[in-house]
């Protein structure tokens, strides 16, 4: 099952509360970052877009984050790169679960920009997280430190949070309390565990 959502929706939380109920959690942006480490992912993405995005044989986040939230060829650039070397290790670690005696009820990918890269039809259903802009930004930075402008370019870079709900087969909406939130959560675990 897929899980997305724009930045500062509630996805790290809905992800938790589903992985207390008995999910596997297989986080993209964990296998992204790790991905990152690998030699040869670092040399493409040198030859790519940059030495000046290494330092010391390790990927500059800040730089690249600088870099590919304002080049949108930059960042379809990095995609290219990264995401493959993600569905690799995603499939391995789905497959692993799915073969083991007793396989978990449910395994979730959390995937931040699961439509933006077309990978809807990898899932049997797609849960979709949301919440107004405002209330996110206010989340991000205080959570993140990033300022409101940091915030509405990264969710200006993602599809915007309407078309995503459109699509998606289950909604979960994360404007109120946690108390609330995780009675949405339960409800849609029964959903999906019945």
């Amino acid at each position: 099952m897929g899980l997305t959502g724009n930045i500062g929706s509630g996805k790290s939380t809905v992800a938790s509360l589903m992985v207390a109920r008995g999910a596997v959690l297989i986080d993209a942006d964990v296998l992204a970052r790790q991905a990152t480490e690998d030699p040869e992912v670092l040399r493409q993405i040198a030859e790519a877009l940059g030495e000046d995005l290494l330092e010391n044989g390790q990927l500059d986040r800040a730089k690249t984050a600088a870099k590919i939230f304002h080049d949108e060829q930059a960042r379809r650039t990095l995609g290219a790169i990264v995401h493959p070397w993600v569905r690799r290790k995603s499939a391995e670690q789905v497959r692993s679960l799915q073969q083991q005696p007793e396989p978990p009820p449910l395994i979730l990918m959390d995937v931040p920009l699961l439509y933006e890269n077309g990978l809807e039809r990898e899932f049997d259903a797609v849960v979709v997280v949301t919440a107004p802009l405002e209330q996110r930004s206010v989340r991000v930075q205080a959570g993140r430190g990033f300022s409101e402008e940091e915030v509405r370019a990264r969710d200006a870079a993602q599809m915007p949070l309407e078309q995503k709900v459109e699509r998606a087969d289950f909604v979960v909406e994360n404007s109120g309390t946690l108390e609330q939130l995780e009675l949405r959560v339960a409800r849609l675990w029964q959903q999906l565990t019945s």
